[in-house]
C-alpha cells in the first residue's frame, strides 16, 4: 500500500496556487500527494485528494490545525504593502509554519516562493548579473521588509534545526494578459509603474487612444532590462524542487533567461503590431537575475522569453465572468 504524503499550500487561492494545485494534482509522480489548501479571502472548492481549510497564519491554532500529518510545505501566502497585516502574515505566520514543522514527526520539505524585492529589484544599480549570494537590500516599504524577512528566517531555522527548506526567489510573476496590463497608461495598469502618473492624465489618455507602449528608461538614460518570471515557468520550478535534494537548504533564482529589455520590447509590439512607442524617463535601473544554479542543480528549465510572454498577452481573451481584479495594493 503506497503511503500517501500530504503538501500543504499556504496562499492556494492566489495566482502561484491556483496555476500549481491541479497540474500537480494531474502529474504522475506526485500520485501519492494529497494537496491541502489553506484559504484566506476566497475559498476553493475541495475534491478528491484537494483538501480545503480556511483561516488565517496568522492565528497558531490555525497552523497547528492545517500543519496535521503534512509532509511538504508550499509557502504562498504574502501580503503587500498593507502595514497593518504584514508582519502578522510574513513574520509571525511564518513563524508558526516553521515551528510547527520542527516539531512535526511528519514534516519533510519547505519550499518558500521568495521575490527579488529581497535584493532590491530595480531601485538599486546592479552592475553585474544578480546571484544568489547577493546580499539582502530591501528598498523602501514594507513589503520588500517582509521578503528579507522570510528569506533570513527560512534559512536560520535550516542553521538551527537543521530543516529541509528551499527558496525559489521569483521577480514579477505574470499569468494570461498581465504582460500586457503593465504597459496601460490607463487606469487599467497592472502594478507599477503607473505610466499615466509619470505623464499626466491628459497626455496619457491620448497614449491610451493610439495603443501607445511606454519605453522604461533608466537613470543610466538606456532602456530598463526588468526581470519576470510567467507563472507556468514558476510551478514548473517548484515541481522541480519538491523531494529534490538538491534543492535542500538552497536559494534559486526562477526568471526569465533574460530580462526584458523594454526598448526590445517596445521594437517587438511596434513591428508585430504597429504600436507607437513612447521614451518614459524613471530613476530606476536595469538588474540580470541570473537562473544559472536552479538550471544546474534542479534541472530547471524556463519556456518563456520575450517573444512569448508577448504573444501569450495579446492572444489572451478574457471571459466576461473573469474580471481583472487586483487582490493587493503595490
Amino acid at each position: 500500500m503506497t503511503t500517501m504524503k500530504r503538501i500543504l499550500v499556504t496562499g492556494a487561492t492566489g495566482k502561484v496556487g491556483q496555476a500549481f494545485i491541479e497540474p500537480f494534482l494531474a502529474k504522475p509522480a506526485f500520485e501519492n500527494f494529497i494537496v491541502r489548501a489553506l484559504c484566506h479571502h476566497r475559498v476553493l472548492a475541495g475534491h478528491g485528494r484537494l483538501e480545503v481549510m480556511r483561516g488565517s497564519i496568522e492565528q497558531q491554532p490555525v497552523v497547528a490545525e492545517a500543519m496535521a500529518g503534512v509532509s511538504h510545505v508550499l509557502h504562498l501566502a504574502t501580503s503587500k504593502e498593507t502595514p497593518e497585516t504584514i508582519m502578522d502574515v510574513a513574520v509571525k505566520g511564518l513563524f508558526w509554519l516553521l515551528e510547527a514543522c520542527r516539531l512535526s514527526p511528519t514534516f519533510e520539505q519547505f519550499i518558500l516562493i521568495g521575490g527579488d524585492a529581497s535584493v532590491g529589484h530595480f531601485c538599486y544599480p546592479h552592475p553585474i548579473p544578480v546571484t544568489e549570494t547577493q546580499k539582502h537590500s530591501a528598498y523602501p516599504g514594507c513589503y520588500a521588509l517582509s521578503k528579507v524577512l522570510e528569506e533570513v528566517m527560512l534559512e536560520q531555522y535550516t542553521i538551527q534545526y537543521g530543516l529541509n527548506g528551499c527558496c525559489l526567489r521569483a521577480p514579477w510573476i505574470l499569468e494570461k494578459d498581465d504582460f500586457k496590463y503593465q504597459l496601460s497608461f490607463g487606469e487599467d495598469v497592472f502594478g507599477g509603474p503607473r505610466w499615466r502618473d509619470l505623464v499626466g492624465a491628459e497626455q496619457a489618455e491620448e497614449y491610451v487612444r493610439v495603443g501607445a507602449v511606454p519605453v522604461m528608461v533608466g537613470a543610466d538614460g538606456r532602456a530598463i532590462k526588468r526581470n519576470f518570471v510567467h507563472v507556468q515557468d514558476l510551478v514548473s520550478a517548484i515541481m522541480h524542487a519538491i523531494d529534490n535534494p538538491k534543492a535542500r537548504r538552497q536559494t534559486f533564482n526562477i526568471c526569465m533567461d533574460e530580462p526584458v529589455d523594454y526598448g526590445e520590447l517596445g521594437a517587438y509590439l511596434a513591428k508585430t503590431r504597429g504600436l507607437p512607442t513612447v521614451e518614459i524617463n524613471t530613476p530606476y535601473h536595469s538588474t540580470w537575475l541570473d537562473n544559472s544554479k536552479a538550471k544546474f542543480l534542479l534541472g530547471w528549465r524556463p519556456a518563456y522569453n520575450l517573444q512569448q510572454m508577448v504573444e501569450t498577452a495579446w492572444e489572451y481573451r478574457r471571459p466576461a465572468d473573469e474580471p481583472r481584479i487586483i487582490w493587493y495594493p503595490g
